[in-house]
Order: C-alpha cells, then sequence, then structure tokens
C-alpha cells in the first residue's frame, strides 16, 4: 500500500499487540506518557542496539558512557539551559489551553502547503502572523490567543529531607552535557586521543505542553547521542561525514530514503557553525528524525569557565593545547520507534480477498525473530522443544491457540519474520516448515539446520 495517512491505526495496533499503551492508562492516562509493552520493549531495545553497534562498537575511536540523570545545577547554568532554554507559549483565552506559537504556525502551514523557516522567527512575527491569518486554537476553534512568552521547559525538583537544606537541581532535559563532562574522564582513562567520540543512550525530561502525535513529542524520552571531538580544522569534514553516517543508519533500521531528506537549520546558534536534521516523512508530514551540529568548541569552553577545570587537550605528538570541537549526532529513540512503526506498516490484498495486516520490519530489529506454533496441540511437546533449543540464540515466541492461519496473522502483524510450524511429518522425518513473513513462501527444513537457516536469513 501507499505510505500511510492515517495514525490512528498504528495507535490501534500498538495497542492491540502489545507495542505500546497509554500511560498510566488504569487511571485515566497522563498527557505524553507512554509504556512500552512486551512487543514494543523489544523492538525498541533492538533499534538502540543497533545504534550502539554502528556508533560505538564498530568505531574505532569512540566510547560509552551513562552518565546521571540528576547533575549539578551549575552544569545547567554553563550549558545555558536555565537562562534561554525556553518554548514560545500562547494561552486560548477562551478555553485556557496552552500552546506553542511555533507549532501553531507550522501545522497551518502544512495545511496550506506554505513553505516557510518558522524557526528564523522573532516572537514578534509569531504573534502578528497568528493574528494576520486568523490561526485558531486547535481544541476549541477560537482566534483569542494571550501574548506569547517563553516558558522553561525543564523539570525542577529539590534535594535534601528539610526545607532550609533544599536546593534545586533538574531532571536532565538532554543527555549531551554528561559527555561533555566526562570529556576528561574519557580521555584520561582510555587514554584517547583527538578525534574521539563518546556515546551515551538515556532518558531526558521536557515539559512539552503541546499533544504530541503518539510518542513524536513526550515529555520522557529517550535520546541516543554521540559527541565528536575534533581539531577546529577538522569540523567541517567530521560533520559531512556523521551526516552520512546518520543517514546510512536511518537506512539500515528500514527507513526508506525516499521518506528521508535533510533540512538545513535556517537559523544558527550563536557558537554554531553548521545545523540540520534529518526529516522523515511521518503521517502528519515532514518532521525532525534527528540532528547533526558543528557546535565549534563552545561546549567545553563553557564548562571549562563555570567549572575552573582545565578542559584543553593535550596533543602527545605537537604539545599543541586546545579544546575541541564538537560534533554533535543527536537521535530520540522514541521517535526513531515511531518512523519504524510507520514504515513497516502494511495493508496487503490478498488473493482470496483478504487483507493482511504485516509489519515489514528488517530481520534484526524485528521483536521476535521466530515464532514456534504446532500445527495441533497434540503436537505441543515436540514444539516446545523446539521452541527452548532456539530460545538459546533467538528472542522467540510461542502460539498454540486457535486456527494457523490465525497465528500467522499475529505474527505478521508484530513483524515477526519467520514462524516455524512443528507438524505431523516433523515427528516422522525430524523436518519442520518455516514460512517467510513478507512473501508467505515456506520451506521444509531440518531441525538440525534450523539454526543456520535462521542465522543465514535474518540480517
Amino acid at each position: 500500500m501507499e505510505k500511510l495517512e492515517n495514525l490512528d491505526k498504528i495507535v490501534n495496533l500498538c495497542k492491540g499487540r502489545g507495542f505500546i499503551f497509554q500511560g498510566s492508562e488504569i487511571y485515566g492516562g497522563m498527557g505524553n506518557t507512554w509504556d512500552y509493552g512486551p512487543v514494543g520493549v523489544e523492538l525498541k531495545n533492538n533499534i538502540k542496539k543497533a545504534w550502539w553497534k554502528k556508533f560505538v562498537q564498530q568505531s574505532e575511536n569512540s566510547f560509552g558512557v551513562d552518565a546521571a540523570i540528576l547533575m549539578n545545577s551549575r552544569v545547567w547554568d554553563a550549558s545555558g539551559h536555565t537562562a534561554s532554554f525556553s518554548d514560545p507559549k500562547m494561552d486560548c483565552r477562551n478555553c485556557k489551553t496552552r500552546h506553542r506559537a511555533d507549532n501553531l504556525i507550522e501545522d497551518y502551514n502544512k495545511k496550506h502547503d506554505i513553505e516557510m523557516a518558522v524557526d528564523a522567527m522573532s516572537k514578534e512575527e509569531m504573534q502578528n502572523y497568528i493574528v494576520e491569518h486568523q490561526i485558531k486554537c486547535p481544541n476549541c476553534g477560537k482566534c483569542d490567543f494571550t501574548e506569547i512568552k517563553n516558558f522553561n521547559l525543564m523539570f525542577s525538583t529539590k534535594r535534601g529531607v528539610t526545607d532550609d537544606s533544599q536546593d534545586v537541581i533538574y531532571l536532565r532535559p538532554e543527555t549531551a552535557q554528561g559527555e561533555f563532562v566526562n570529556f576528561l574522564n574519557v580521555q584520561r582513562t582510555t587514554r584517547a586521543k583527538v578525534p574521539f567520540g563518546i556515546a551515551q543512550i538515556g532518558k531526558a525530561f521536557r515539559n512539552e505542553i503541546t499533544p504530541g502525535n503518539f510518542i513524536f513529542r513526550t515529555i520522557e524520552f529517550e535520546q541516543m547521542e554521540h559527541q565528536f571531538f575534533c581539531k577546529e580544522d577538522d569540523g567541517e569534514k567530521f560533520y559531512k561525514e556523521f551526516k552520512q553516517k546518520a543517514w546510512d543508519f536511518a537506512k539500515s533500521v528500514g527507513l526508506n530514503p525516499e521518506h528521508l531528506r535533510f533540512k538545513d537549520h535556517d537559523k544558527l546558534a550563536h557558537y554554531a557553525k553548521a545545523a540540520c536534521d534529518i526529516q522523515y516523512l511521518f503521517p502528519m508530514g515532514w518532521s525532525e528524525l534527528n540532528g547533526i551540529h558543528n557546535r565549534s568548541a563552545w561546549d567545553l569552553s563553557r564548562h571549562q569557565e563555570y567549572s575552573g577545570k582545565n578542559m584543553q587537550y593535550l596533543d602527545p605528538i605537537t604539545n599543541e593545547r586546545y579544546i575541541p570541537n564538537v560534533i554533535e549526532y543527536s537521535i530520540g529513540c522514541d521517535r526513531l520507534v515511531l518512523a519504524v512503526l510507520c514504515e513497516a506498516y502494511d495493508e496487503e490484498q490478498l488473493e482470496d480477498g483478504e487483507t493482511r495486516i504485516v509489519m515489514h520490519f528488517v530481520p534484526h530489529i524485528a521483536p521476535y525473530k521466530v515464532a514456534v506454533l504446532p500445527l495441533q496441540k497434540n503436537l505441543s511437546e515436540k514444539a516446545k522443544e523446539v521452541y527452548k533449543d532456539l530460545q538459546k540464540n533467538f528472542m522467540a515466541t510461542y502460539d498454540e491457540a486457535g486456527s494457523i492461519g490465525k497465528r500467522y496473522r499475529r505474527q505478521d502483524e508484530i513483524g515477526t519474520p519467520f514462524c516455524v510450524t512443528i507438524d505431523f511429518d516433523t515427528i516422522e522425518n525430524n523436518t519442520v516448515t518455516v514460512r517467510d513473513r513478507d512473501t508467505m513462501k515456506q520451506d521444509r527444513v531440518k531441525i538440525d539446520d534450523l539454526e543456520k537457516y535462521l542465522i543465514d536469513n535474518i540480517k
């Protein structure tokens, strides 16, 4: 079928098949929070493993960290978050809901096929644009907003057991600072030579108030970030290199290049030398999937200024001392999961007139690699024997409820690449039927050769 236009189909499938559930659902839910179910957590973990493999395991000069979520508040002073990490928000006077002004304009422009750089607009320009075009509140349909104000996105909390000893601390709004503050530790303990990278996968938190199109924008999310430290003269070269690596990774998890595009930032931060996004064609339109940025030497310089620690690198060959530049690659894991779900979803019309829903995940990120299905329940003993053997090397699932056709459909809907059917011939000659998810073709395979067959086909 053509690219999915209805996000509701994805949401319904995710809930019905155990990918993603509404957060705190039995209490009526909590806005912009989601829980990953048994199938979804496997998909998400496989995507994280694939990212880590490409950017850490298969890299000669990158190292991983897992930094604390709660950090010294001075970290956020140095990074600029306490002073300027805010969104332009406005309230609807009629229904009292709060909205991001830039999102209201972007949604309006998408509906009317208007191309413009919203991120380059000032508060006054956004205010005038909303009034001029009579952009309406998505909740009540009125155009009666307050003036735009900046609202800080960081969640704050306090530490300490008594009021007079409490200090304000923040849930981190990004993972990158954990890599920057550990620059010296990683360089010292690994004896890394510039250029080298530090990678991290971890939770971040932003006080978003705008509805987020399922898991596209949430208040709690997981980031996969890689900071690459290099000499200033090499910054442009590595910026281009990471643009290509990010593009190649997106393709490797199954995203169609026709649904991807680079988008240069129209407005650069004062410290940035270059910045671009890779956008994906989501059901709601082109939106950011990840960012690649040449951040100059700003980050380490700021931490040197605020901490008093010397963040300079000593080149062991030239004896030159300098603060390295940073090439940043950042991608939201949850947003990537959504892109993968949208890309994989398909509705196929079969020859018998039936429609089957199938998730065409690339096999290496599929939640389950293989399902074991006894043709009848009196074959379950042999089937469980095969299942337990496959579990040693594959994420596998077992299903004996309902007709074999219905079980195939259930596996199609969660994207299992291969179904192994145990039938009466299995008892006679120790062979099984292996069904391919995408082609629905079946091969007869000896049980002794089954593991090799699956390894050869799961790539």
